[in-house]
């Protein structure tokens, strides 16, 4: 449908729906959005389900706004603001934008500032005429949710135009034939990293994630004729933050890409302080980026947050919904819903089909599936791993054992995920005297990644959440960890000789400070190594999980050799990837059942076995392609 064919069919549901007091004075697109302007919105809003009514009939979203001219001045809609909302929402910051009526109100406790069903928001609205939007203030202040907040307010002229393009573009004419879908493998197939997917109707492109191979710095298909150009493309959509599923958007960006990239809003936030971390850490290697800063800030600016369960037109035959993933912070399960109900395919990224110390297990149930694109990570037959609660244990016993006799323990953690789960363990079992307390110290973006979790407290799971916002007993926040902050501070603790805990990235020792760490405890027996998530090939913490026993460094044009005497474990009960229970238990409780299952993010041998298993004992069509190869869906 075009642009000003949906504009039409807008205004004559309009004229049947709306009573003849309230007046749309225009309408617009902006993203997946239809915007109403309206000088009578406090009429509209005491129209009882309007808005849903619209949104049903033209089966889109839908926001109103006040028209412009009846905006009351922002000084005045501050006082009321804050005679309003009660004091215990803490108000922290009020930005308003002239130019679409809103304003952003920041707050300690959001849920205060919206009221019971919103009626502390319905509210203001009558009464001041703005369209008030409540965010937390995050409880640990976080640099990369500020700065991407106030990047955001910078640029907001052009991201309302680039919204608009979007929206016309969303909206254009299908070709009347017979929708068709296709699936194309890009990166991560029969292999862990490098996740990429194209899928692909007669009418749009969306290209699913878009990462880097951890273990060799391969990059996804980017040739592939399908591809391109990039500028074709309607949409990328990212399942989650960690950089082998979108380490390489920015990319994408530099390229010719000037589209929108979908995703929860954690998963904006933590991809931002993962990209930038990336450029800072080639930098200091002395090697050339792929792509620099400028092209992070402009992927914030082109991003479109959605929240879990929205269903969002996206391209012209294309609906997305994102589901929980249960893997990490905002991870999400995509949904996509082709043409007229024609086709259905879901993408899970990387998930975990049980609940942990951060989330609740992956979303099991859709509307319609047809297809299910699922990760195998822990297929293979022998990938049995122990259960949240004998992890815990294995890790406590391990802790008290290397800390007993005055060592020190190293745990590479992925800064978003596991190091978070981690803290949990530590400060619950610290707290209950059953690990020695000792300080723990957390290095690299493991901090800033915590505070970002804290901003987002409805991503995480329920009893979680009571914990912090209710019992006012945040572990984050527990005096036990120590953020290493400067170099001198890291040198003060390599040169201890007090036993202590690190947490430190990178996860697999591909970089990093925790190399810092490993390079001067290594040789000691007392100090321990203990990996807590998956090691991929090529990567060096692989090496150390086969036995290496010396390993050569330089340091500067002098090279030099570490004995690797330390103690090295691997707890996999920690992992945010399901492992093959979990994974047949997901496929076996899935609702509606797919007629189809491609596996992806696995290395060749468990991908495979997975498949046979799923063929065998659920009778469905299972496939593992190569890396380029297309699969006709519809």
């Amino acid at each position: 449908m075009s642009f000003d064919a949906l504009v039409d069919q807008t205004r004559e549901a309009l004229k049947e729906i709306l009573p003849d007091t309230v007046e749309v004075t225009d309408i617009q697109l902006e993203g997946p959005h239809i915007v109403l302007y309206t000088k009578q919105l406090d009429s509209f809003l005491s129209g009882g389900d309007l808005l849903r009514q619209i949104a049903q009939r033209l089966r889109r979203r839908v926001l109103v706004r006040t028209d412009p001219e009846a905006l009351i001045d922002p000084k005045e809609a501050e006082r009321a603001i804050r005679e309003l909302i009660p004091v215990e929402a803490e108000i922290s910051a009020l930005y308003f934008e002239p130019e679409t009526g809103e304003v952003a109100i920041e707050a300690a406790n959001p849920g205060a500032a919206i009221g019971r069903q919103g009626a502390v928001l319905n509210e203001l609205k009558r009464k001041i005429g703005w369209v008030p939007t409540v965010v937390r203030t995050p409880p640990i202040p976080s640099k990369t949710v500020e700065e991407v907040r106030v990047h955001l307010r910078n640029v907001f002229d052009e991201r309302h135009s680039f919204l608009k393009k979007v929206g016309v573009r969303i909206a254009r004419d299908r070709l009347p034939e017979k929708i068709w879908a296709r699936s194309t493998a890009l990166g991560g197939y029969r292999e862990v990293g490098r996740s990429a997917h194209l899928l692909t109707t007669q009418n749009s492109k969306v290209l699913i994630d878009c990462g880097i191979d951890p273990g060799s710095d391969r990059t996804p298909f980017f040739n592939a004729p399908e591809l391109l150009p990039l500028d074709s493309l309607d949409a990328v959509v990212v399942t989650h933050a960690h950089l082998d599923h979108c380490g390489l958007v920015p990319v994408l960006l530099k390229y010719g890409y000037q589209g929108p990239i979908y995703c929860t809003l954690p998963t904006r936030d933590l991809m931002t302080l993962m990209l930038l971390d990336a450029i800072k850490v080639t930098n200091q290697e002395a090697r050339k980026g792929l792509y620099d800063s400028s092209h992070v800030r402009e992927m914030v600016t082109r991003t479109i947050p959605l929240r879990w369960g929205e269903t969002t037109d996206i391209a012209p035959d294309m609906r997305l919904t994102m589901h929980n993933a249960g893997h990490i912070l905002g991870s999400s399960i995509c949904h996509f819903h082709l043409g007229d109900g024609d086709y259905n395919l879901a993408y899970s990224g990387d998930i975990k089909f049980e609940r942990s110390w951060l989330f609740n297990p992956a979303t099991n149930r859709f509307p319609r599936l047809e297809t299910l694109i699922l990760e195998s990570t822990y297929g293979g037959y022998r990938d049995v791993q122990p259960s949240r609660q004998q992890a815990t244990e294995d890790f406590s016993a391990l802790a008290s054992k290397v800390l007993d006799r005055g060592g020190k323990l190293i745990v590479p953690v992925f800064a978003v995920g596991r190091s978070q789960e981690v803290m949990l363990v530590l400060e619950e079992r610290m707290r209950e005297k059953r690990i020695p307390r000792v300080p723990v110290y957390l290095d690299g973006m493991i901090f800033e990644a915590t505070a970002i979790h804290t901003a987002y407290p409805e991503y995480l799971n329920s009893q979680l959440r009571t914990q912090i916002f209710q019992q006012g007993d945040n572990p984050f926040l527990s005096d036990v960890f120590h953020r290493v902050d400067s170099q001198q501070m890291r040198m003060g603790i390599l040169d201890s000789k007090e036993p202590c805990i690190i947490l430190a990235t990178s996860g697999m020792m591909s970089g990093g400070p925790v190399m810092e760490y490993f390079k001067a405890w290594a040789p000691e027996e007392k100090n321990g190594l203990l990996f807590v998530g998956y090691q991929a090939d090529g990567t060096f913490g692989r090496r150390l999980q086969r036995g290496l026993s010396e390993t050569t460094f330089m340091d500067g044009s002098r090279q030099y050799g570490v004995p690797v005497r330390l103690e090295i474990a691997t707890i996999e009960g920690f992992s945010g990837h399901s492992d093959r229970v979990q994974l047949m238990n997901y496929v076996a409780t899935l609702d509606p059942k797919p007629q189809r299952i491609i596996l992806n993010h696995g290395e060749e041998s468990k991908a495979l076995d997975l498949a046979t298993s799923l063929h065998k004992r659920f009778n469905v069509e299972s496939r593992v392609p190569y890396n380029l190869e297309a699969i006709r869906l519809l």
